[in-house]
């Protein structure tokens, strides 16, 4: 429970909402873990005692140093589109909105580096950027409705990842505004060196206000849905791209049976399997061509058009999981960096569990070399089976990045990064921030 004390204080910080209808402490202390069977079960019962929303970052401060005063956990939230429960509140306490800092501080008109605050959603930061001829390097399926903050504390990747590779790499978050969670709170401002042990933290060692990004020149893609003979085909085909001297922004590589789950909007339906592709304008007829080598056909190639959700993104990375579910609920899903040929690796595991498993594949650039991950679509069939299938894929060579954990090391390499600890002894000494997601560290 929160103290009465500290509900006191916080009625009267200026620039904050207090919200405490039953409705909204169970909205706001959930986020999209449902696609995970294991979380599902194991975060039912986390519920915030009291949920605020700042807007400056005065009062983000102001509510930083209550909770620090009182010992009460904080829970930062940004528009709750994370798969692995980052952002809910394993101990109860308070959840932070970070949703009203959305500001666009400063875009540098020779660089393209913004600095933006940790609210904005990534479809409006994206499309003021288009008007300064930029846009942003990565997105995630869930752009039109996840922030930026959120994206680099919770994300690792997504759109983009094909040529810029993951959040964490260098080059891609240049600084932050961090407040720390002490009695007395700082406003830092962290050069890139010192704010790589932020990204991809969960908001466990710093509360991010604002970030500065580097950009990308933007880019009217091109959508191109390629409809192939087999599936060796298809993977051929998305290597073939991925190893040409064309400007890619998403290869994505649908088996059969999960492009028969996904909505058809514009795209003609088939039974082929399926590769995605958004490229520049002056690479269609290239791709036209490796389709034509690899006995495929182009069945969808117009200028992409963002609106109603309708487009290729929205078929790609977790929002092909997310249909599949809206289909069947029973469907989770994985994700592993695949070993090298991909194809032995995929096809022992369609032997062992056939129609249980739906591959689909992401192109990625990972350490400057072109490589395929898997979102393999998963059937539920109790936490054994998907133990020993990820067991399986370990033994294969593939590397598991496992959503059905909860901490930070659990979801990546499995290892403690000695940075973000560090960083959560300096920043928030009591571990208060997001408290039980970073492994590594005891209070």
């Amino acid at each position: 429970m929160v103290p009465e004390m500290l509900r006191a204080e916080l009625a009267a910080v200026p620039d904050l909402t207090l919200l405490e209808r039953p409705e909204d402490l169970d909205r706001y202390s959930k986020d999209a873990y449902d696609y995970s069977p294991v979380l599902r079960e194991r975060l039912a019962s986390c519920r915030a005692a009291l949920v605020v929303r700042p807007d400056t970052v005065e009062a983000v401060a102001a509510v930083a140093a209550a909770c620090c005063r009182h010992g009460i956990a904080l829970t930062l939230r940004g528009a709750g589109t994370g798969n692995y429960g980052q952002s809910v509140p394993l101990e109860g306490g308070v959840v932070m909105l970070m949703g009203r800092l959305r500001a666009v501080r400063r875009i540098e008109a020779t660089t393209g580096v913004v600095t933006v605050e940790c609210g904005c959603l990534l479809k409006d930061l994206d499309q003021m950027l288009r008007g300064h001829g930029r846009q942003l390097r990565l997105l995630p399926s869930t752009w039109r409705s996840a922030t930026i903050g959120g994206f680099i504390a919770g994300g690792s990747g997504g759109i983009g990842s094909v040529r810029w590779g993951f959040l964490r790499d260098p080059g891609h978050l240049l600084g932050l505004e961090v407040v720390t969670m002490e009695p007395e709170p700082k406003r830092l401002q962290l050069e890139a060196a010192e704010a790589e042990a932020l990204n991809h933290a969960y908001g466990t060692n710093g509360i991010i206000t604002a970030l500065t990004l580097a950009t990308a020149p933007a880019v009217a893609w091109q959508e191109m849905v390629i409809d192939c003979v087999d599936w060796p085909s298809a993977v051929e085909l998305a290597q073939r791209c991925c190893g040409s001297a064309l400007d890619l922004h998403l290869c994505t590589v649908l088996e059969a049976d999960v492009v028969a789950q996904l909505p058809a909007w514009d795209v003609p339906e088939t039974k082929a399997d399926r590769v995605l592709l958004l490229v520049a304008p002056d690479a269609v007829s290239t791709v036209e061509q490796l389709a034509a080598d690899c006995g495929a056909a182009v069945v969808f190639s117009e200028a992409e058009q963002h609106h109603a959700g309708h487009g290729l993104r929205e078929l790609t990375w977790n929002h092909t999981t997310l249909h599949l579910r809206q289909h069947d609920p029973d469907w989770t899903y994985l994700q592993m960096l695949l070993p090298q040929p991909e194809l032995d690796c995929l096809h022992a595991l369609k032997q062992t569990w056939g129609g249980d498993v739906l591959i689909h594949l992401e192109a990625v650039r990972q350490q400057g070399v072109q490589r395929l991950a898997a979102l393999p679509l998963v059937r539920w069939r109790g936490a054994d089976a998907l133990e020993r299938l990820m067991q399986q894929c370990r033994d294969l060579g593939a590397l598991i990045f496992n959503p059905h954990v909860l901490t930070v090391e659990g979801g990546g390499l499995g290892v403690v990064d000695g940075d973000q600890v560090a960083a959560k002894q300096r920043l928030d000494p009591a571990g208060l921030l997001n408290p039980g997601k970073l492994g590594g560290f005891s209070s």
